[in-house]
């Protein structure tokens, strides 16, 4: 209910005129009709109702929208879906916040999810070693940044650094957290090249096409990159947020 109130808000407000048309005419991208031959019947994905007027009753149709629709049409006209990726609200914001950029990749990573889920996880895997890269380079650090380094290695050093990095001396609960974390940042990693379009593929290599791993690490990433840079301002307090370099980027 309080989607369906934000999106009907959020298209309002997104057409300075002709508001009735040009949201009618948004609704309809979303509109499928097919005609099944056996019955002789129309088949529609959603109905669209009009008031008395003959302009569209957005409220009434919105109702209508099953949520697998919904929640695209949130994610195509930025509407915030914290009951549905619930890191993503908070890690756009401080990207935003701090640096354009990154913002701007990341939205792409977002939007693409049902769209192109291999192009999105493309995307959010670069945005997190982006971030990963602008910390080392931090002089308060002690270890260098290694630009050829992927997104493992560079997990890895930064781990080190943090004193996150799994070894025998450390508590079990604080080398599980390290642990893990340099393991899903490898899978992330291997996904982006093994399992997307990013390096080349043949017809016979799989390839992700199923929105739900995308959503999936798409919101870890955000978690991730949420926890490092919370971590990089406590360890080491400074005036100078995280900065991605824009030619860490691959678009």
């Amino acid at each position: 209910m309080k989607l369906i109130v934000e999106i009907e808000n959020k298209l309002w407000d997104m057409f300075p005129s002709s508001k009735y048309k040009n949201v009618e005419y948004y609704i309809k991208k979303w509109h499928k009709v097919d005609y099944n031959e056996f019955s002789h019947e129309e088949w529609h994905n959603f109905e669209i109702y009009t008031k008395n007027d003959g302009n569209i009753d957005l409220l009434s149709t919105l109702h209508n929208i099953g949520g697998d629709i919904l929640l695209k049409i949130a994610i195509d006209i930025g509407v915030e879906t914290p009951d549905f990726i619930p890191s993503i609200p908070i890690f756009r914001n401080e990207l935003k916040t701090n640096f354009e950029t990154a913002y701007q990749t990341f939205e792409k990573a977002f939007k693409l999810i049902e769209e192109s889920p291999e192009i999105s996880i493309g995307l959010a895997n670069s945005t997190l070693e982006s971030i990963i890269k602008r910390i080392l380079s931090d002089e308060n650090l002690a270890v260098k940044l290694n630009t050829k380094k992927t997104l493992y290695d560079l997990t890895t050093d930064l781990l080190k650094e943090f004193e996150l990095f799994p070894n025998s001396s450390m508590p079990k609960e604080i080398k599980q957290i390290g642990s893990s974390m340099l393991s899903i940042n490898q899978a992330i990693e291997k996904l982006r090249s093994e399992k997307t379009d990013f390096h080349g593929k043949t017809c016979e290599d799989y390839v992700i096409k199923d929105p739900i791993y995308a959503y999936f690490i798409v919101n870890s990433i955000a978690t991730i990159g949420l926890f490092l840079n919370s971590f990089f301002k406590l360890k080491y307090p400074t005036e100078n947020i995280f900065e991605v370099n824009h030619d860490d980027l691959p678009f």
